[in-house]
């Protein structure tokens, strides 16, 4: 703590003769003899200020203290101290009281320190005044605060006796430290009074001087001196090319005229320590000068005018041989502000002008000029340029605001009123604190350039203002230390390149401020009445954004997702009541929810940087607490491809959060589809989906951090900056999943198993190339010309990061630094003979190495080589339904139409629900085909089973995706589906629309249906009910579908636990609709719909078949006889016989279909048959086409049509 003085002397004889040396080398002149005079006063100063305790009698000089000087000051002390040579013990302790518990004191050092006060910062008046104050020695110069000066005190030597020093912290971005001088300084040699002029000094009052400014053509007078009070002190302004203030003097006695007067001599820049506002002043050789903006007169002061105090009998009003008409005398008119504030009249407030004298309680933010005063008011000092005075306020400091706005409510997560300073306040120190500076984070002191251009160029408003520092600070929260470091995020903007700081927010600055904004100008903000200045009005603002952090986003996405998942809203009753147990569960495993960024309030911008992922395969955004899987496509459905992008920051307004729910559940039936504990398992998987043009991408200074290994030089004696390179054009790539891979025999270090990783292969377009300062060498000629240029490259461990940029029909580099040695042109790599696998048609395999990269290439870089096509590949139509290619690769691209989990066999289904964990389901997807030569797409199922599970992200109901080298099977049913294989790649090509409109079905004719080969899956028609073919009603075990009489699972077997069953229904009827006729399944509660039974008689009728468990009814034709597998005489039965031959069945409808042979069945078409006709007694014989088979999707009344409308009784 004392390392800056030496031990002090134990005698008073040592004492003096140190004290006689420092007074020598410290404040003498350089190069002059001994002065005794000085050493004789220094040392009768520091005496008589030691005295003045009153408790120090006994010791009649400070044998504790030594000298300090202030090079030893700035150069050995490295903490904040305190010295107070006239305060006793007592005194200092009830000082150190005024501190907070857990605040630290400054430490009392015992340290006299004497020296020059001065405002130059050098020796050579011709160095640029600023208005700051320094204590000058031999030995060097250091800045001071004084709470109060006198002008005659500049160029004296003084003895300070209460000061603290501050030094210069590590991360403190506001320059070296400084003095806080308390109290008056002791002057070691008596200053001089000036006396009084010899004659009074002739001056004008505000009044007549203000006259005189408006018609001074009128009089010959070219200078003036000025006396009055001063009623207003402007801030210190400071511009690029200089300093200047502006003070307002008005009469003595009373209110009335006021005059300004610019001052912008660099001289006298001190004297705006030295103004108090009431005190009255005398300005002498005033001139007239004209203001740039508004080219209006103002008195100036020029470099021989002086500042003195009004005294009495010290001037005389000068009489001026002007005479002022009553015209003349009335005062100008005021000038309005034209700020146009129409439309926004119910909104904007106006900010309160007062005086406060107040206390710093907290720092808030810095850089950012915001503090906390009392406890209660946030202090805001950004609006005005006050950088010396904002090394001093830290808890404690006493602040005096004169002029200062008063804001109240503004929003943007502000609560406190705030308190703001335009130019026309000013801000004045009343007391020091008694407190040790704060350790700030870095995030809180350095880019006070930074908010100095958020407030002076982009013009914001203080609502927005503050709303902006706060959203920095969140921002630097995100990604600082370990993205970048917070002096790059926060340093200052240069032309051409703005701060990151600022392209973050500045995207949605051109909404948020209003047109026509006005810039600030000084000589407006000082001098204009009414006052108009920035502060003067607001409007509460709503928080614009926010930027989430990655793990905060993910949490909300699950929590909206939770919270909205209802089984019994997924699953409408109509539908549900019908389930078996197993369908209700699987139903509910999988299902997904979509959030567009403007379901967000406030509005969530996503921010990250941008890594490739080895442990998923994917790409993600990443901040420092967490990540987010993502998917970026451009406008034109393609990936993002170029891996140069890795390590760019990321920021996406418009983005789809996406959360897949996974639940396994054991709910009996529907009925306790309300009941939580049926519930065992609930997981979520969330990623993010955004089209790159919505996204503003920008390159970050230094690499990002995580997990990947980062591209470090080679340690090979070539240097690091040697490598090779060689380019390929890649023709597939084969599935991400994990792979079998064998170990040499004499590695057995770890157990072999599975490892995430894929292969793609491609062709080398050219030999390899070597590096050559910042590009490549021409390739090198390959041995031999003629050779296989395909390659397989395995891709595995770290290298799996590159999966997300790999895709078909594009050309890449694969960059390998080191050695010269040549890593392409093997045959097969160490990893090759590691790995059995097939590669016949490659004239090589490598294994991609975890320090080698991969840029996006081009096959312009290369001489001779043909245009890469672009597009994807394609199967047609008659390859993907022909039965001839039953087992092939087929690639196509489709629209999901929907995703669920497969069931299980029935053999699974009927274990225990204990063990249903441990059932191995798949996923199935329904796609739409999408085929230029097809109006209507067939439907298509896709299987994916392990080891491809999970899918991968983005395979969501409403996109659209490419599938290659699917495997294409045919059930023996004669339906075509497709499976995923190891060679199987998926590439998203467009996100599910936000708000998807379901299409009409398109209504058409029965007869139709039997034209073309390609017939609509799905439509509506007109028709009527011919007769009814059979119907069907089951109670059937909720758990193993057996028959359930009285509700009691017939199977009697204690594995099933199950005590519910549930009701299942289905009619066949025959209809036609005058071009066709086709027999039409419906099931469930379609089956009331068919039968025209309200919602209350369809529960009655199957309350009815509880009993028995099944009714079904069989009909032989048109007015045939019925066949039952129910008793014919039971009231149930007969009620049924006779409602499905009534009129009240066999009646016009409406009705909603799809064909129930799928356009993936490849069987054979049934043929026409012949059918005989009796034609009154004539017999016809004609062939008729085989009925059509339908599934009805809906039933409804046809209907009618309006009645014509009356005459008129005129017609």
């Amino acid at each position: 703590m004392a390392a800056c003085r030496a031990q002090p002397p134990t005698s008073e004889q040592a004492w003096l003769e140190a004290a006689q040396t420092f007074i020598q080398e410290t404040l003498c002149p350089a190069g002059k003899e001994v002065d005794k005079e000085l050493t004789r006063s220094v040392i009768a100063c520091v005496k008589e200020t030691w005295l003045s305790q009153g408790e120090n009698q006994d010791l009649t000089l400070p044998f504790s203290y030594s000298f300090v000087s202030v090079q030893s000051l700035k150069t050995h002390q490295r903490l904040p101290c305190c010295s107070h040579l006239s305060w006793s013990q007592s005194a200092y302790q009830a000082w150190t009281r005024g501190g907070r518990p857990g605040d630290g004191v400054l430490p009392r050092e015992q340290l006299i320190l004497l020296g020059t006060l001065v405002d130059l910062l050098g020796d050579s008046e011709q160095e640029c005044r600023s208005g700051s104050l320094y204590v000058r020695d031999n030995t060097g110069t250091l800045d001071c605060e004084l709470i109060d000066l006198d002008l005659s005190w500049l160029g004296h030597l003084f003895l300070f006796p209460s000061w603290s020093y501050l030094p210069s912290a590590k991360r403190n971005s506001l320059g070296e430290g400084h003095l806080e001088l308390w109290g008056t300084p002791v002057p070691v040699f008596p200053l001089t009074v000036s006396p009084g002029p010899l004659i009074p000094i002739p001056v004008l009052y505000p009044e007549k001087a203000s006259h005189l400014l408006r018609y001074r053509k009128k009089s010959s007078i070219k200078e003036i001196n000025l006396a009055g009070k001063l009623v207003h002190l402007s801030a210190l302004i400071i511009t690029q090319n200089k300093r200047y203030f502006i003070m307002t003097l008005g009469e003595l006695a009373q209110a009335g005229s006021q005059v300004s007067i610019i001052v912008q001599i660099p001289a006298q820049m001190v004297w705006h320590r030295v103004l108090r506002p009431g005190r009255a002043y005398v300005l002498t050789k005033l001139q007239v000068t004209k203001t740039r903006i508004h080219l209006s007169c103002i008195w100036t002061t020029i470099p021989s005018s002086t500042l003195k105090p009004l005294r009495p009998g010290y001037v005389q009003e000068l009489e001026l041989d002007l005479e002022f008409s009553k015209a003349d005398l009335k005062p100008p008119p005021q000038p309005t502000s034209s700020k146009d504030s129409r439309g926004q009249e119910g909104l904007v407030r106006a900010s309160k002008v007062l005086h406060y004298l107040g206390t710093v309680t907290a720092v808030l933010h810095e850089s950012a000029g915001l503090y906390i005063l009392d406890g209660q008011l946030i202090l805001c000092l950004a609006y005005q340029k006050i950088h010396g005075l904002r090394r001093v306020i830290r808890p404690g400091v006493c602040l005096e605001l004169r002029d200062v706005h008063l804001l109240q409510a503004v929003g943007g997560a502000t609560t406190k009123p705030v308190l703001a300073l335009c130019l026309h306040g000013t801000v004045r120190l009343q007391g020091f604190s008694c407190l040790k500076p704060l350790t700030l984070p870095s995030s809180k002191v350095y880019g006070a350039s930074l908010y100095e251009q958020l407030v002076w160029k982009c013009q914001l408003g203080l609502p927005l203002y503050l709303w902006a520092a706060k959203t920095l600070e969140d921002l630097i929260y995100k990604l600082c230390p370990h993205v970048l470091r917070c002096h790059q995020f926060l340093k200052q903007p240069s032309p051409g390149k703005p701060s990151l700081g600022l392209q973050l927010l500045a995207p949605s600055w051109d909404v948020l401020i209003p047109p026509g904004s006005p810039m600030r100008h000084a000589y407006s903000e000082i001098l204009e009445e009414p006052h108009n200045c920035p502060l003067q009005k607001y409007t509460p603002l709503q928080t614009p954004y926010s930027f989430p952090t990655m793990l905060a986003l993910a949490e909300e996405g699950q929590h909206r997702a939770w919270a909205t998942f209802d089984p019994k809203a997924m699953l409408p009753l109509p539908e549900a009541s019908h389930l078996t147990s197993c369908q209700l569960n699987r139903h509910l495993a999988w299902s997904w929810v979509c959030l567009p960024s403007c379901v967000f309030q406030p509005a969530q911008v996503l921010l990250g940087v941008l890594v490739a992922s080895s442990r998923k395969g994917c790409l993600e955004l990443r901040d420092l607490r967490g990540s987010l899987p993502c998917i970026p496509l451009t406008e034109s459905s393609q990936p993002l491809i170029d891996p140069n992008l890795v390590g760019c920051l990321v920021r996406v307004e418009k983005f789809q959060l996406v959360v897949e729910r996974e639940v396994r559940s054991s709910f009996p039936s529907w009925e306790e589809m309300g009941m939580a504990r049926f519930i065992q398992k609930k997981q979520a998987r969330v990623y993010v989906q955004f089209y790159l043009a919505d996204a503003l991408i920008l390159p970050v200074p230094r690499p990002t951090f995580g997990s990947e290994p980062s591209q470090t030089a080679s340690s090979c004696p070539e240097g690091p900056h040697l490598g090779q390179s060689r380019l390929f054009l890649l023709s597939h790539k084969e599935a991400l999943m994990k792979r079998n891979f064998c170990l040499l025999p004499g590695d057995s270090s770890q157990p072999a198993k599975p490892t995430l990783s894929f292969h793609v292969s491609g062709t080398w377009l050219c030999g390899t190339q070597r590096k050559e300062g910042s590009g490549w060498s021409p390739p090198e000629s390959l041995a031999v010309e003629s050779k296989d240029q395909k390659v397989f490259l395995i891709f595995l461990g770290s290298s799996v990061r590159w999966f997300p940029f790999l895709y078909p029909n594009q050309v890449y580099r694969l960059v390998a630094s080191g050695p010269s040695t040549p890593v392409f042109e093997t045959e097969g790599s160490a990893g090759t003979s590691r790995r059995p696998l097939e590669l016949a048609d490659c004239g090589s395999c490598l294994t991609v190495q975890e320090e080698w990269t991969l840029e996006l290439g081009s096959s312009q870089d290369i001489p001779n080589v043909l245009e890469v096509p672009r597009t994807l590949p394609e199967s047609s139509l008659a390859q993907l339904l022909g039965d001839n290619s039953p087992d092939s690769l087929v690639s196509f691209s489709a629209e999901i139409l929907s995703r669920i989990l497969c069931e299980p066999p029935l053999a699974l289904r009927r274990m225990k629900p204990g063990n249903a964990g441990a059932i191995k389901t798949g996923v199935k997807l329904t796609v739409a085909l999408e085929m230029d030569d097809c109006e209507y797409p067939p439907h298509l199922d896709i299987y994916i089973e392990d080891p491809q599970l999970p899918p991968q992200i983005g395979l969501l109901p409403g996109a659209r995706v490419h599938f290659s080298q699917l495997e294409k099977r045919i059930s023996r049913s004669n339906i075509v589906y497709c499976c995923f294989r190891s060679s199987t790649s998926v590439q998203v090509l467009s996100f599910p629309p936000e708000t998807k409109a379901s299409a009409p079905l398109p209504h058409i004719y029965l007869a139709e249906l039997l034209q073309g080969d390609r017939p609509p899956f799905q439509a509506t028609t007109s028709c009527h009910i011919v007769y009814v073919l059979s119907l069907q009603i089951l109670w059937v075990c909720a758990h193993c579908t057996s028959i359930c009489p009285q509700g009691k699972c017939s199977r009697r077997d204690p594995s099933c636990p199950s005590q519910r069953a549930v009701s299942q229904a289905n009619i066949r009827l025959l209809v036609e609709d005058g071009t066709a006729e086709a027999t039409v399944i419906c099931r469930n509660h379609l089956v009331a719909r068919a039968l025209g039974l309200s919602p209350s008689e369809w529960s009655s009728i199957l309350e009815h078949a509880r009993g028995p468990g099944r009714v079904a009814l069989q009909f032989t034709g048109l007015g045939g006889q019925t066949e039952s597998a129910s008793k014919t005489h039971e009231p149930l039965t007969l009620l049924l016989r006779t409602l499905c031959t009534s009129p009240f069945v066999l009646r016009p409808v409406k009705l909603s279909f799809a064909l129930e042979r799928r356009p993936t069945d490849i069987s054979p078409r049934e043929p026409s048959r012949l059918q005989q006709f009796q034609c009154g007694e004539l017999p016809l014989l004609t062939r008729v086409n085989p009925r059509l088979r339908l599934v009805c999707l809906s039933l409804q009344e046809p209907e009618l049509p309006n009645p014509p409308q009356a005459s008129a009784a005129s017609s």
